[in-house]
């Protein structure tokens, strides 16, 4: 018999849900009782795979319970799964038509199946995420009061409400710092995140939060799964330009604000950064390449648990990490 492969289409109140190869289709609501049903569903089939699109946190729910239950669940991103039915002429859009194109997706790509974030980092990446927003806020904020009146009703209010988007944001760090405090694990990789040069608390906890990852792939699986991996574009003779493309884009956001700071403070990279300049690369290629070695670096640091070093010994932690930098 042909592997099972399993398609659900997420909204807010509903899923749809369907099989491949056999077709069969059905929809459940979304309340934890129906979640329950649709999993002890799914068991009875021995699914090879059960993939999701990722849309904004309707997903976790079904994720959640399928992975508790042992089920090989993947969460895609939608645009791979959109180009995926247009290459194979599924212009039509409904979410049936979703769910069983997720199912073929499945059979036919059998995506990697990778574990979930546990609770705490979830409730960490809530904490960063929620920072983001404050962020966002205070500098719309920010703008809209250079534009108002000096005096008024709608100075005033500004200036309340950017006092108070502060005391949030300040709220929050301390929320983050407490939370970073209460793991183990968590403090240790923060120290050694911190030790690089160019790597301050904000990048450290997004890290932390938002790549889970980190020091478990090797170097080319983790710049690609960031954005930070140049893609050829070449066609017969022709060679185009290499662009990074996809991605986490709060990772890489943050990894481009450490990256200008490491180009000037850390030694590695500043040299790095110099000798493309220097070989005729456009200042932006350069600190991209600037991002991508400083994940590499941070990613072999906690692959073998060892602070940065400028120089190490021949043979030692240090320097097998800094060789798988190279």
């Amino acid at each position: 018999m042909d592997p099972v492969s399993i398609g659900i289409d997420v909204s807010k109140a509903t899923l749809v849900i369907a099989v491949a190869p056999t077709g069969e289709t059905w929809s459940s609501e979304t309340s934890p009782r129906a979640l329950e049903a649709v999993v002890q569903r799914l068991i009875a089939l021995t699914p090879s795979v059960v993939v999701v699109e990722a849309t904004g946190g309707y997903e976790r729910a079904i994720v959640a319970a399928a992975a508790a239950a042992g089920l090989p669940i993947t969460v895609v991103n939608p645009r791979q799964v959109r180009a995926y039915a247009q290459a194979v002429g599924r212009a039509a859009k409904t979410d049936p038509i979703d769910a069983a194109v997720l199912a073929d997706f499945g059979a036919r790509i059998q995506p990697a199946v990778r574990p979930l974030a546990d609770a705490e980092t979830q409730a960490l990446a809530a904490l960063v995420t929620r920072r983001r927003q404050l962020l966002e806020m205070l500098g719309m904020e920010r703008n809209r009061l250079a534009l108002a009146p000096p005096t008024g009703a709608v100075t005033r209010d500004l200036r309340t409400h950017i006092r108070w988007l502060e005391r949030r944001l300040a709220d929050v760090d301390d929320d983050l710092g407490t939370a970073i405090q209460a793991s183990p694990l968590w403090r240790v990789h923060e120290d050694l995140l911190r030790s690089v040069p160019g790597i301050g608390p904000v990048t450290a906890r997004t890290l932390l939060a938002e790549l889970p990852e980190l020091g478990r792939l090797d170097r080319r699986a983790i710049a690609a799964l960031v954005g930070v991996a140049p893609f050829n574009c070449d066609s017969g003779q022709h060679r185009g330009q290499r662009h990074i493309w996809g991605g986490r884009a709060p990772v890489r956001a943050t990894l481009y604000m450490a990256a200008l700071v490491a180009v000037r403070r850390n030694p590695v990279l500043a040299a790095f950064y110099r000798r493309l300049l220097a070989l005729g690369k456009p200042k932006k290629v350069a600190l991209v390449a600037a991002m991508r070695k400083l994940l590499t670096i941070v990613n072999a640091l906690l692959k073998h648990h060892t602070p940065w070093q400028v120089a190490s010994t021949p043979g030692s932690p240090a320097d097998r990490a800094r060789a798988a930098t190279v």
